[in-house]
């Protein structure tokens, strides 16, 4: 039995049974629709589907009781980072926030956008910590999203199948510190901060195992097309060689 979901018939399973009624389950259906979208053929440095992990950040908020439009918002959270909008670029841009207002609306569309410009570090932890009375309510929910993405990313062990960069990227093992269960705590969800620190020691004691002396290669994530994309790259450059350059005079 799952703890938490990482497929999307899971998560609309789990909310459905934790009392979330159609209309809000359909929301977040809206948001899956759109990451199928976004992130095909995307990996996390551990090798993961990126969308599992999007479902179990989504799940994540959902074990919390979160609102379905912040679930919703999860399961997007990094569509501005690492969606593929067919646009080579990275990050927000009015046109890349007006397609993703027109699939799953401004309220959710706003978590996302707020949740890209978070920057996120052992410092900024901190930081956020300190001062986490004086935020708004909106922004502690976005600081929810970015704590259950963290949670997410411990699961199964699955930063230590991530490069080094990555394994130290909050600098968690580093310092031994609770921050972000402590950041739980403060936000007022109790399990969350004991998932949290469960997790983490967990994955501290499984990095000494002999099995993650030899670290993953990949320490973000990364895209992984099929061979029938290549093929069609590769012919569609045939053909642009092909054609004869000309020259305006």
């Amino acid at each position: 039995m799952f703890r938490f979901a990482q497929t999307n018939i899971q998560l609309f399973n789990q909310m459905y049974d934790l009392g979330y009624d159609e209309q809000e389950i359909t929301a977040v259906k809206k948001s899956y629709e759109l990451a199928m979208i976004l992130f095909t053929g995307r990996f996390r440095g551990s090798g993961k589907t990126f969308i599992a992990h999007l479902v179990g950040t989504a799940s994540i908020l959902a074990s919390v009781r979160s609102a379905p439009r912040i679930i919703a918002a999860g399961l997007l959270h990094a569509a501005y980072d690492s969606g593929d909008f067919g646009d080579n670029k990275q990050g927000l841009s009015p046109t890349r926030r007006e397609y993703v207002r027109a699939s799953v609306g401004t309220e959710v569309e706003e978590y996302i956008a707020s949740y890209s410009e978070l920057r996120w570090d052992q410092q900024v932890a901190r930081s956020i910590y300190d001062k986490l009375d004086s935020l708004s309510q909106f922004e502690r929910e976005v600081i929810l999203i970015r704590l259950a993405n963290e949670l997410e990313d411990y699961l199964d062990l699955g930063i230590l199948f991530c490069g080094i960069k990555k394994r130290t990227q909050a600098g968690y093992h580093s310092s031994g510190e609770n921050i972000v269960g402590d950041i739980a705590q403060k936000l007022g969800f109790p399990d969350l901060a004991d998932d949290w620190k469960m997790e983490f020691e967990k994955t501290a004691i499984a990095s000494k195992q002999p099995r993650f002396e030899s670290i993953g290669s990949r320490d973000f994530s990364f895209v992984a097309p099929p061979l029938s994309y290549k093929r069609l790259m590769d012919i569609l450059a045939k053909r642009l060689n092909e054609v004869p350059n000309i020259r305006k005079d």
